[in-house]
């Protein structure tokens, strides 16, 4: 398939996906009207009503859910599994009342603070192994880390890869006005990579292998940086967190969320063939061999207060670069539900507050 015809395919892709999120907001009323009544410092209730659902944006948990089982154990029906993962579009479900419950980076909650959306992570997981990698056009002349000055960087400041770029370039001593930040969602950086709109874009697994298996022979290289994505989250609108059967049905989840984690980690041939094969279409080998160099050893936390540290750190990069107002990181943790996924799994998956 040529160049021009992949580059018109991933635009009806991207298209495709606008319109997805369009569509929800607009049945978002339907699905998951909020009941109103508990307070912010109120216990989340233990029992889960009948008849009680939630949409949950997190597509991963549900292969895994789906591959170890556990999907059996939860106690609400979901109405819908949205396949919404960039931030801003997530968000934009949320204000739609299209989605309760969504997994992301922490950089999508600071730009929903930061935008005046009231949000609340409810569950961290905490990473230390980098995520992403720079990815080089075809025949861009970046070959490290060293060469990034001057040149055109996809930025999406309100997802993870934009912090991962804007961390990498603040460790190197690049101030941002020394490259050309072109700011793009993530959904067009492969599209922009291929066209030579920019000559580097942060892609994570399976994109990235994905890519190289296209362009390598053209020249387009992953570069790797040390700067790490360092928290995986659950977050929900406050209106959802104020409904108690909702707040109970997120309660009830997140334990399934950090179990159906470790059973992915802890059955890497199965977890391989039910999400790299079978759902993101990434050969066996491929999947085995991004599962080597950028799996991530679940850790969950008994303690939030590295996660806010980190998150404080990343929203005052984003605030000092000009593209969101300040934003206190504690005011973003819903603590209530602090140490429900450290308390559900075993104790080597569970850490201090520190990494």
């Amino acid at each position: 398939m040529s160049s021009a015809v992949l580059g018109r395919a991933r635009k009806a892709r991207d298209a495709l996906a606008v319109a997805a999120v369009a569509s929800l907001v607009l049945a978002g009323c339907a699905t998951d009207s909020g009941g109103g009544g508990l307070a912010a410092d109120a216990p989340i209730p233990d029992d889960v009503p009948a008849g009680t659902s939630l949409s949950l944006a997190t597509k991963t948990t549900k292969v895994q859910l789906e591959a170890s089982g556990l999907i059996d154990e939860l106690g609400f029906t979901v109405s819908d599994w949205p396949d919404v993962s960039a931030g801003p579009d997530v968000i934009q479900g949320f204000r739609g009342d299209a989605i309760a419950l969504a997994t992301n980076a922490a950089v999508p909650p600071i730009q929903a603070a930061a935008t005046g959306f009231d949000a609340k992570i409810v569950a961290v997981k905490e990473k230390d192994k980098a995520q992403y990698e720079l990815a080089t056009s075809p025949g861009s002349e970046v070959e490290s880390l060293d060469d990034l000055r001057g040149r055109k960087i996809a930025v999406s400041p309100g997802q993870a890869q934009g912090v991962v770029v804007l961390r990498t370039l603040k460790t190197l001593g690049i101030g941002f006005d020394e490259v050309e930040i072109v700011e793009l969602p993530s959904t067009q950086f492969l599209t922009a990579l291929q066209s030579g709109q920019v000559d580097v874009a942060p892609l994570s697994e399976p994109s990235l292998t994905k890519y190289l298996d296209e362009y390598g022979d053209e020249g387009a290289r992953g570069i790797v940086t040390p700067e790490v994505d360092a928290l995986s989250v659950l977050w929900a609108p406050v209106s959802v967190l104020e409904d108690p059967a909702k707040a109970a049905a997120i309660k009830s989840v997140i334990p399934l969320w950090a179990r159906s984690d470790v059973w992915a980690w802890e059955n890497p041939d199965k977890w391989i063939q039910a999400y790299y094969v079978d759902s993101e279409g990434v050969s066996f080998e491929d999947g085995k061999r991004i599962i080597d160099s950028v799996g991530q050893e679940p850790r969950y936390p008994s303690s939030w207060d590295y996660a806010i540290q980190w998150t404080q750190e990343t929203a005052d990069i984003l605030a000092e670069g000009g593209w969101f107002s300040e934003v206190d990181a504690e005011d973003l943790f819903d603590r209530r539900f602090e140490t429900l996924a450290y308390e559900s799994v075993p104790e080597i998956y569970r850490v201090g507050a520190d990494l």
